[in-house]
């Protein structure tokens, strides 16, 4: 593979999931972790993503409230948030990760919604914060920079006090088989607690991140209530999706 060939691949990778792990990379490419460490030093030092411990991040997953027209895929992300309000009802308590999707569907709230919104993303609760008829809870802890999400015991328990209507989350792996999983350890433990203190699971994914695995489980496929992706229900994509027991917008 090309030098440029694996450059741009590497770069899709990491603006699809936000962020990206070197020894996934390695694995993908079937190239050594020095080969990809040294790709990401130069992508971070020409400003194009954010190096962290391990791997990278998208830019705009680490500076959000960056220019829009960065944002990877934006029109179908704009699209799922438009679909997701449709789940949000008058006087719910809401659960909302974090994440570039989640923004959006933060900023599409619709200004007459009475609800209540705990997230565990400090970006979204300030995006949140601009609708004036909603309750805004952070819940607080130590802030994980690598997904700008607070993390920790102190959040799981504090999740563990709440009784959502609705949880809110993204995807970074999403299968049938394997379910929802991500590469982050932290971050698929609060998940986890999110889960556990809802009632009805949505995920809100645009449809390049089906059928893709991350190394940690967070839940079963069938654990989820809606699947939220910028395809129509009919499309071939999700044929393969629609015996499962879950509504899809």
């Amino acid at each position: 593979m090309l030098r440029t060939e694996r450059l741009k691949l590497i770069l899709k990778e990491i603006n699809l999931h936000n962020k990206v792990l070197s020894g996934e990379l390695s694995e993908k490419l079937s190239v050594s972790e020095d080969t990809i460490r040294r790709d990401l030093h130069e992508l971070a030092k020409d400003g194009i993503i954010v190096k962290v411990h391990g791997g990278a991040m998208s830019k705009t997953f680490h500076y959000p409230f960056g220019s829009q027209d960065k944002v990877y895929a934006l029109a179908a992300k704009q699209l799922i948030a438009s679909k997701t309000i449709g789940l949000i009802k008058k006087g719910m308590t809401v659960l909302m990760e974090g994440g570039t999707t989640m923004m959006e569907i933060a900023k599409q709230i619709p200004p007459r919604l009475h609800a209540t919104f705990y997230t565990l993303s400090p970006q979204v609760a300030i995006t949140l914060s601009g609708h004036e008829n909603i309750e805004v809870f952070t819940v607080g802890g130590r802030l994980f920079k690598d997904a700008n999400l607070h993390t920790g015991a102190s959040v799981i328990n504090e999740l563990a006090d709440i009784q959502a209507d609705l949880c809110l989350i993204g995807a970074n792996g999403l299968s049938i088989e394997h379910g929802l999983t991500d590469s982050d350890r932290e971050v698929v433990q609060v998940i986890k607690a999110m889960i556990r203190s809802s009632d009805k699971i949505a995920v809100a994914t645009i449809s390049e991140k089906l059928s893709t695995v991350k190394k940690m489980k967070i839940c079963d496929f069938t654990s989820i209530d809606y699947l939220v992706t910028e395809l129509k229900p009919g499309s071939p994509t999700l044929s393969g999706w629609r015996s499962k027991r879950l509504s899809r917008l």
